[in-house]
C-alpha cells in the first residue's frame, strides 16, 4: 500500500513539473523568444576545436561582440565555400585569443581579429576575465563536461526558457533594476531580444527588440553609463608599445607557421563613433597597429559602402546590415588573396 502512494505521488510529482515546464515554455514563446544557446565557455570550448581545419576550409574570427553580430555566418559561408570559425567573446579583449592561437603550435590558419579599440588595448582585468575563464575551460574540459554539453545543446535546441542569459533566476531578478547600493556598480541588465545566439556562436539582434524605440534607447542609455563608468585612461607612450609587441610576437608566430592574419575595425555609429574616435584617433591606434605588426587591416571607413551603414544601438549591426556588410570584408580578402593558397598580398 505505501508504495503505491509513493508510485502515486511520484507520477504527480513528474505530471506537477512537467506541467510547469510546458507553461513556463509556453509563456516565453508567447512573448516571441525562439530557442537559442548559453554563449558561455562550453559553446566557445566546441568551437575552438574547429580551428585546425585546413586553411582552404576556414577562417577563425576573434575579436569582442561587433564581429559577432556583423558577420553574417551563411553568408559568409555561401560567398566564400568555407566556415567561419566564430571565437569571438561578448566584452572581451581578443588579445588572450589571440595569444592562445600563436602558441598553439597546431593552429596554421587564417585569423582575422576584430578590434574594437575601448576593449582590445584595454589591461583592465574585467575584459580579459571571459577569454581567460574560456581557454581554461577548453583545455581542461573532462570527458563528462564534453558530454554533459552534448546533452545541454540538445536540449537547448528545442527549449527557449533554458537560455540562462534570459531566463535563469538570476537574470529575472536583475530585471528588476533594484537600484545601486552607494559606491557599488553593477552592469544594468539589457533587454531580453537584444543578443540572441545561434549554434554558430553569430550573435544578432531580435526583431521586435530593432522595432521597439524604448528598448533601443534602454540600450544606448546602458552604453552610456558604462562609458562613464569606465575612468581608465587609454593607453599610450611605453604602455601602448608594450601592447603593440604583444601582439606583433604573436601575429609573427602565427605567420612563421604559415598562417595569416589579418585586423579588421567593424562599424560603430552615433555617440559611440564619436566618442571612440575622439579617444582613439585612427592614427595613434589602428594605423599604428598595422605599420608595427607589419599586418594588414580592413576599416569600415575606408569604403564609402560600409561607412555609411548605421548601428540601431550605435554599436552592431541590424541582422539585414550584416548580411550586406558581410559582402564588403569578403571582396577585400579575396582582391588580396586570402581564399587562395598563397598570402603574398598580405
Amino acid at each position: 500500500m505505501q508504495s503505491k502512494n509513493l508510485i502515486k505521488s511520484g507520477l504527480l510529482s513528474f505530471a506537477l513539473v512537467m506541467a510547469f515546464i510546458l507553461c513556463w515554455e509556453k509563456y516565453w514563446r508567447n512573448k516571441g523568444f525562439k530557442t537559442t544557446y548559453n554563449d558561455d565557455k562550453i559553446l566557445w570550448a566546441t568551437k575552438r576545436s574547429e580551428v585546425y581545419q585546413p586553411a582552404n576550409k576556414a577562417t577563425v574570427f576573434i575579436g569582442s561582440s561587433r564581429i559577432k553580430f556583423d558577420l553574417d555566418i551563411p553568408t559568409w559561408r555561401t560567398l566564400t565555400g568555407e566556415n567561419a570559425v566564430q571565437l569571438s567573446l561578448v566584452g572581451t579583449s581578443p588579445r588572450l585569443l589571440l595569444q592562445d592561437l600563436a602558441n598553439d603550435e597546431n593552429f596554421k590558419g587564417k585569423l582575422v581579429v576584430d578590434v574594437t579599440e575601448v576593449l582590445f588595448f584595454s589591461q583592465n582585468p574585467v575584459f580579459h576575465k571571459s577569454a581567460k575563464e574560456a581557454i581554461s575551460f577548453y583545455k581542461k574540459q573532462t570527458p563528462s563536461e564534453y558530454l554533459s554539453s552534448k546533452i545541454n545543446f540538445a536540449l537547448e535546441s528545442q527549449f527557449v526558457f533554458l537560455e540562462e542569459k534570459r531566463f535563469a533566476l538570476t537574470s529575472l531578478l536583475n530585471d528588476l533594476e533594484i537600484p545601486n547600493r552607494p559606491g557599488v556598480f553593477a552592469v544594468p541588465p539589457f533587454p531580453k531580444g537584444f543578443e540572441w545566439t545561434k549554434f554558430d556562436r553569430q550573435t544578432y539582434m531580435s526583431e521586435g527588440f530593432l522595432a521597439d524605440t524604448n528598448l533601443l534607447n534602454r540600450q544606448t542609455a546602458i552604453w552610456k553609463k558604462l562609458i562613464m563608468a569606465d575612468k581608465t585612461p587609454p593607453l599610450n607612450g611605453d604602455a601602448l608599445k608594450a601592447v603593440f609587441v604583444e601582439i606583433k610576437t604573436a601575429v609573427d608566430k602565427i605567420k612563421s607557421r604559415g598562417g595569416q592574419v589579418i585586423f579588421i575595425r567593424t562599424p560603430s555609429s552615433g555617440p559611440m563613433a564619436e566618442g571612440e574616435s575622439k579617444a582613439y584617433p585612427r592614427a595613434a591606434y589602428w594605423d599604428a597597429l598595422l605599420s608595427f605588426t607589419g599586418t594588414k587591416g580592413i576599416h569600415y571607413t575606408d569604403d564609402p559602402v560600409t561607412a555609411n551603414l548605421v548601428c540601431p544601438e550605435w554599436s552592431h549591426l541590424a541582422p539585414k546590415d550584416a548580411v550586406n556588410y558581410t559582402h564588403r570584408p569578403v571582396n577585400q580578402l579575396r582582391q588580396r588573396g586570402w581564399f587562395s593558397n598563397h598570402s603574398a598580398s598580405l
